[in-house]
């Protein structure tokens, strides 16, 4: 598995290998309190946001994470960011997470599509075995959102981590396997195809985000 900075090319979304040039889109669209409630650290100041961006970065450096910016087409403008993390190259597993899109963007079809791109290239250029995702047991609107694109659900890491405000999260496990992928695919495609024939609808909009924010 030969992960590399990419950009994915959507016809709503396009996701471009996250830089610090990203930060000011990101404040502008992710300073929201609302954004960031299932994460252990939430993300409350532009300071933050750089520090979020360079952990992502170093991440990138040491061959663990491949971090995005989820950039609106038709805009220009970062919306969000997402992550292959967790790389496992021997294995050929990894995760995609740590994601969050802006509120106003949340309803629209840049999430299924920003999905959709990580896991094609995950499973068809990538050559993976195994893509995992991850949410807190109490996210109850993501866990619905994850089994909806077709990932099965694997189990619960009991007291995986503690919270900022000192809570003890549980972590429910899903994936996506490589023998799976094809109908994974054709599903998301479907949804895809829905979502531009209503305008842009979004059919996975409850997913709200896979990784940061949302997951973990």
């Amino acid at each position: 598995m030969d992960v590399q900075p990419i950009t994915l090319e959507g016809h709503y979304v396009r996701l471009n290998p996250l830089t610090l040039g990203h930060h000011a889109d990101l404040c502008e669209a992710g300073l929201d309190d609302e954004l960031w409630r299932w994460i252990p650290k939430p993300v409350r100041t532009a300071e933050d946001m750089r520090e979020y961006i360079e952990i992502a970065l170093r991440g990138q450096a040491e061959g663990s994470a491949l971090p995005f910016a989820t950039v609106e087409r038709a805009s220009g403008r970062a919306i969000g960011s997402t992550r292959f993390a967790a790389i496992d190259r021997g294995n050929r597993r990894l995760e995609i997470g740590w994601t969050w899109i802006g509120r106003r963007w949340q309803r629209t079809a840049v999430n299924t599509e920003a999905k959709y791109l990580m896991l094609r290239h995950a499973f068809e250029t990538l050559g993976a075995m195994r893509v995992e995702l991850k949410t807190d047991s109490l996210n109850e609107r993501s866990r619905r959102a994850i089994l909806r694109i077709g990932a099965v659900e694997e189990g619960t890491f009991r007291k995986h981590m503690m919270t900022e405000s000192g809570r003890v999260r549980h972590t429910v496990y899903f994936s996506v396997i490589d023998e799976e992928w094809a109908g994974v695919k054709a599903g998301l495609e479907g949804r895809m195809g829905d979502a531009a024939t209503r305008g842009h609808g979004d059919a996975a909009s409850g997913w709200r985000g896979a990784g940061l924010g949302f997951e973990w």
